[in-house]
């Protein structure tokens, strides 16, 4: 029998997949690659140790996971891959990181078809 959540949220990332995007490039490294993102964000509370909560905001960026090819074949984000962003006349480049021991992405639907990347800006080229 056919999982209809599973084909209900593949219709679903389809559609944020065709309507709700933006061009970003992708760079790791000297590769880069082009890829339609859908915009959003992530706020963490972290424990500092001594009582206190510390705001950390991250600008997510949610693709296909199948889109993320670099080299040979699909990849998974790492730590210090950067997203560059046009944003009115300026290119913005974002980091790939997360605060503390928290990941840097993450499926953002149980079936693995997008990705959740979480970046903070580091850079306006």
């Amino acid at each position: 029998m056919a999982d209809i959540l599973q084909q209900a949220a593949a219709w679903l990332d389809g559609m944020r997949a065709t309507h709700l995007v933006r061009t970003v490039a992708y760079r790791r490294g000297a590769e880069s690659v082009d890829l339609d993102a859908t915009i959003g964000k992530t706020i963490f509370e972290i424990d500092d140790g001594s009582g206190a909560t510390a705001t950390f905001e991250s600008r997510d960026f949610l693709i296909l996971a199948a889109d993320l090819v670099i080299g040979a074949g699909p990849v998974e984000p790492q730590a210090g891959d950067k997203i560059a962003e046009v944003l009115g006349a300026e290119l913005v480049i974002y980091e790939v990181m997360a605060p503390g021991r928290e990941p840097c992405w993450r499926y953002s639907d149980p079936y693995r078809i997008t990705l959740r990347i979480h970046t903070k800006q580091v850079d306006v080229e």
